[in-house]
């Protein structure tokens, strides 16, 4: 190598060297944490404490051996949990094509031709046409975008944030398959009670009609008395097979959730036999940024659209490229390993002159869009909160209505038995059993449907304070540990 090739490629590695030193920051704005609502306590709250219902996992949670069988079904099956996987693996694809281009590429090159060109075409006089020309070549070619304005280095926070943003909605699918799951699972159950209902009140209207027609044939009652006795027995028989209906879709729906054909769902404790309890520890307002995962996933979407206000700033300065080749070619491909040396490097610089806004449009769309991931986030906070505090206030609540109407259910109950001996006794008309029988079997539903929305109230409040944030991504998916 001659001493002046030597020279150009000092110079070469020293620009090199002089842009990479140069790349050393980026432009565009760093990310910060926007303010958010954060109150001292919940609403519902009677006190601020650190401890939170959210540090449970979801199997100390749910206490039903079948419903946690299920739970374990579903995270391993639920279609919308393998799309969620499937999602974080495209988004980690992404990062590693970003991240590429900090580092140069390296490409191959090989190719050979044959050709026989005679003097007529090349302006020659003509004459015979020569011999038949063979070449062989074989290079390799690298090429570096030096990152000096840190477009690239932004490029790559921006799809790091979109990864970690889709981490963060698998794991609220999980939490919302978790807690859609328990809520269908409870629902099931109060259908199941509400059947039953049914099917005891139609058997006490049919015993009633049976007593009143007994009479009737007897002598002793009107026919009247038969006549509603009747209507109220039918009114009760056809709730039966509306309800039957109901719990077969709930069934079904359960069915998707765990990722298979619609089939009967097994179960396990009865309704009223599912542990609740009024009040549960919700810990600080101010964990929710870390502990909801859709509270993190749009922060990460919040910091990806912060550093693309950094690639679409860079896009204003030049662009700096080195580009090399290398190879070697030669007429014979028995020698073409040792035929003349074929090299040539280069620098280039590019950068907009004048389109029309183009840039300057870019720049202000992502501004924009941080705008909108900005306002976005705040709004998911207030949600969070406001989701909080209906589950934390319905769970109390709830509890005292359940107090009340099962107290009214035990008088209605008592009223009943009374009005039936004294119907029996002849002290009583049979507007008094009805009327009884009427009231009593709308507040034993009332009741059930009061329990069912306690334990739905349970599983949103888990949901609403990111239950489980603690697990990691094998235990969410492995279930139960040991």
């Amino acid at each position: 190598m001659t001493r002046s090739t030597s020279q150009t490629s000092q110079q070469i590695v020293s620009g090199v060297v002089a842009a990479a030193l140069l790349g050393g920051c980026a432009i565009g704005p760093d990310y910060k944490r926007p303010s958010v609502a954060q109150p001292p306590t919940f609403r519902g709250q009677a006190t601020a404490e650190a401890v939170s219902f959210a540090d449970a996992p979801w199997w100390e949670v749910f206490q039903d051996p079948s419903l946690k069988a299920l739970i374990q079904e579903a995270l391993r099956n639920n279609y919308d949990v393998n799309i969620a996987v499937a999602r974080v693996q495209e988004a980690r694809a992404n990062l590693s094509i970003a991240r590429s281009d900090l580092y140069p590429s390296l490409d191959y090159s090989g190719g050979a031709s044959r050709s026989k060109i005679g003097p007529g075409v090349s302006g020659q006089t003509g004459g015979p046409v020569r011999n038949a020309t063979s070449s062989y070549f074989a290079a390799m070619s690298a090429s570096w975008e030096v990152d000096i304005w840190g477009r690239i280095r932004r490029l790559t926070e921006a799809a790091r944030a979109t990864l970690l943003a889709t981490e963060e909605a698998r794991r609220g699918v999980w939490l919302t398959l978790v807690s859609d799951l328990g809520q269908a699972y409870f629902e099931l159950l109060e259908l199941d009670v509400r059947l039953q209902i049914a099917r005891n009140s139609t058997n006490a209207y049919q015993r009633t009609y049976d007593l009143f027609l007994d009479r009737f044939n007897l002598g002793v009652a009107s026919k009247l008395e038969t006549s509603r006795a009747l209507g109220a027995l039918g009114d009760a028989q056809a709730t039966i097979p509306q309800l039957e209906s109901d719990i077969v879709a709930k069934e079904n729906q359960i069915s998707i959730l765990l990722g298979k054909a619609p089939t009967p769902i097994p179960r396990g404790k009865p309704m009223y036999e599912q542990p609740v309890v009024p009040t549960v520890p919700t810990g600080l307002p101010s964990t929710l940024l870390e502990r909801r995962p859709d509270l993190r996933q749009a922060e990460q979407q919040l910091v990806s659209a912060n550093a693309q206000i950094g690639v679409a700033k860079a896009e204003f300065f030049p662009k700096v490229s080195l580009t090399a080749l290398l190879g070697t070619a030669s007429s014979d491909l028995s020698t073409v390993t040792g035929a003349s040396m074929i090299w040539t490097g280069s620098g280039i610089f590019s950068g907009p002159l004048f389109n029309m806004g183009r840039t300057l449009g870019f720049y202000r769309a992502s501004i924009a869009q941080w705008e909108q991931a900005r306002l976005q986030y705040q709004q998911a906070v207030l949600t969070a909160l406001r989701e909080v505090s209906d589950a934390l206030t319905a769970l109390g609540k709830l509890n005292e209505a359940e107090m009340g109407q099962d107290t009214a259910v035990r008088a209605l109950e008592e009223a009943v038995e009374h009005a039936t001996a004294r119907y029996r006794q002849g002290l009583a008309n049979y507007f008094e059993v009805l009327e009884a029988q009427q009231q009593l079997y709308p507040a034993q539903n009332t009741l059930a449907q009061i329990r069912r929305d306690r334990l739905l109230s349970h599983v949103r409040l888990y949901k609403a304070l990111g239950g489980g944030w603690s697990l990691t991504d094998a235990q969410w998916t492995d279930g139960m540990v040991p």
